[in-house]
């Protein structure tokens, strides 16, 4: 694809710029997309309709509906994230079937816009007396911030300007109607019309949408929200779940709501990348370190509590209540990856590679028609398999369906977030098959990845004189060999290869792919005495259903002192590279079946046996049961 979902400026402040073209063509993330494209992607039209978002449109427009389908004012937004999903696999090539959808789906939404601009479905239909009276819960700038990155989307994939137009009438609305001495001063409850207003802007050169998202960036933190919308019973809108009680250039930690927080975050890092300040840039540092480092999980999903889908305090990160929406690891990739080309540091690609392979894949069946809303590390024996969003079970839809189109989006996208370029040569900052053109040079990535730590990479064209390939080195890899020789890995995580090149040249990296004991931190709680296990880039987890019979998880304990192995199983949950551990099992009774306390002893050791982990992005695609990332150490 030629374009994504960030095009900067002439005039951006950043170090990196996306690639200038992408492609994945082969391999993991390609069979993965692939998927995408031919099941979960044309199935989005029908299971809008059956839920009844398209019908919600076609009652705004006058049509024979006439009642509000849906238990959510923000029912819109699912159709906007299904036609940028949908719009960015159009760039990757023509499909006649899905140009037709697309099309269809445009021209409801143009019917469905009021004279006005104004365009949402929930108060056009349900409560027109309420139009931009219920900033808080009304979600009203969230639908307009997707169907503007749906409308880029679509014009950077087809040059074709219907959605476009739609789009920037209902910006011209708000822009209207939002500011200091106008209508409506406030903020929305949900964060996302920043970054679609600064990607407005960069798609029309219009500098009217920078400066609208600077004033709702500016704005939060202020008690905008209090000022005029609480409801009873909804959490008081000053406080850290709406990120509204302190402003982004002065909060310390993350907080609240774990998606509005990153989507915030992402639509400041495009204000700092556009404008070059300092202030903000540096606020972003700040937050996005203390996220990583403290309320991050192992499998890189964040928010740690169901109530309020919130993050919690500093290494509150239980495994078994973990919430890690699947919205949430994508909102991580986006912002992470704002970050890495404002700043230009391999860290926040270091993440993205985490958040990818596990916290955001997990969301996703293996059939790309089964999601998981949230993504526990842990699933007990006994746990009740409840229908709805939040049980940890993959399911064909939600109630509240904001993930599955928004992994479509991503996974179409999924290209851009690949490669960069800068004035010295081309950085690489995830390893996925396939051909990268960015500053001045293109390369072809070559292996199977993440099985496989060998990856090729061919320069195919370089500009005359010195040129950098930079190969970003992940931080489990403390050695790596390039071209048969053994290296540390640098400080700063790029290995940055300067010279000369020729077409033609090419350079073999091999990162080590050692099974690896991972500890948690000794202040995160409720895993402590744990251990968990880790391939590359991989997270691994324990299923029930891959016990020796009679042998429960529960009563699990993994022992370090054995040697692990790894073994590739190409017939096993699409091929995958199982782990081989070793570990004890505790004979049922005593204990576990009485009083759950007593005097310190020695726990028993158990009955030696053999333990095999999958993938944590597999898990729960064969069967429902038990599960755990994180092992209690024998």
């Amino acid at each position: 694809m030629t374009d994504g979902p960030i095009r900067l400026t002439h005039r951006a402040h950043a170090r990196l710029r996306p690639a200038d073209d992408a492609r994945i063509t082969g391999g993991f993330w390609a069979a993965r997309r692939q998927t995408n494209a031919a099941v979960s992607i044309p199935q989005g039209p029908a299971k809008l309709e059956a839920a009844g978002n398209l019908a919600n449109l076609r009652a705004a427009a006058g049509g024979t509906e006439t009642a509000f389908a849906g238990d959510f004012p923000f029912q819109d937004s699912d159709v906007h994230k299904w036609l940028e999903a949908a719009s960015w696999q159009l760039a990757h090539g023509p499909d006649r079937e899905l140009e037709r959808e697309v099309d269809r789906l445009i021209a409801l939404v143009a019917a469905a816009q009021e004279p006005d601009g104004y365009l949402q479905t929930y108060y056009q239909v349900k409560h027109p007396e309420r139009r931009w009276k219920e900033l808080d819960w009304g979600h009203e700038l969230y639908c307009a911030g997707h169907l503007i990155q749906a409308a880029v989307a679509h014009h950077r994939a087809t040059g074709r300007t219907a959605l476009l137009e739609v789009a920037l009438r209902f910006a011209a609305h708000i822009e209207a109607t939002f500011g200091e001495g106008r209508a409506v001063d406030a903020v929305c409850g949900h964060p996302e019309i920043e970054t679609a207003l600064m990607e407005l802007y960069r798609e029309t050169g219009e500098r009217r949408w920078l400066d609208l998202a600077a004033y709702f960036v500016d704005l939060r933190g202020h008690g905008s929200l209090e000022a005029g919308f609480r409801r009873g019973g909804a959490p008081t809108p000053g406080s850290p779940y709406w990120q509204d009680q302190v402003p982004v250039r002065e909060a310390r930690t993350a907080t609240g709501h774990a998606v509005r927080q990153l989507y915030l975050l992402a639509g400041a890092a495009d204000l700092a990348t556009e404008t070059g300040e300092a202030e903000l840039r540096d606020a972003l540092a700040r937050l996005w370190t203390v996220t990583a480092g403290t309320k991050t999980y192992l499998t890189g999903g964040v928010g740690a509590r169901h109530e309020g889908e919130a993050f919690g305090d500093a290494y509150e990160l239980p495994p078994d209540r973990a919430y890690a929406e699947t919205c949430a690891a994508i909102a991580s990739v986006q912002f992470s990856w704002r970050m890495a080309l404002l700043t230009g540091e391999a860290r926040y690609s270091d993440l993205i590679e985490r958040t990818l392979y596990n916290g955001f894949l997990s969301g996703v069946g293996l059939d790309g028609e089964h999601w998981l809303y949230v993504n526990p590390l842990q699933v007990r024996e006994e746990y009740e398999f409840r229908p709805g969003d939040h049980t940890a079970r993959r399911t064909p839809w939600f109630r509240c369906a904001c993930c599955p189109p928004n992994v479509m989006r991503l996974l179409a996208s999924l290209p851009h977030y690949m490669a960069s370029g800068d004035g010295t040569g081309l950085q690489l900052h995830q390893y996925a098959a396939g051909t990268y053109t960015a500053g001045g040079g293109t390369v072809t990535v070559a292996g199977d990845y993440p099985w496989v730590g060998r990856i090729a990479i061919t320069v195919d064209e370089a500009p005359a004189g010195t040129w950098t390939l930079a190969l970003r080195v992940p931080p489990w890899a403390d050695r790596v060999r390039l071209d048969g020789r053994t290296l540390k890995r640098p400080d700063t995580g790029w290995l940055r290869l300067e010279r000369a090149w020729s077409a033609g040249e090419r350079v073999v990296l091999e990162l080590p792919l050692e099974v690896r004991f991972t500890r948690p931190d000794p202040r995160v709680d409720a895993v402590r005495g744990t251990l968990a296990l880790e391939r590359g880039p991989l997270v691994y987890c324990l299923e029930q259903t891959d016990l020796p019979p009679g042998v429960r998880l529960d009563a699990l304990t993994l022992d370090p002192a054995i040697t692990p192995g790894a073994e590739h199983r190409p017939r096993l949950l699409g091929g995958v590279t199982v782990l081989t551990a070793g570990g004890r099992a505790r004979a049922a009774g005593g204990r576990e079946e009485g009083w759950p306390y007593g005097a310190e002893a020695p726990e028993p050791a158990g009955e030696p046996v053999e333990l095999t982990a999958v993938p944590y992005y597999a898990w729960a695609n064969r069967a429902d049961g038990a599960m755990r990332v994180w092992v209690p150490r024998a």
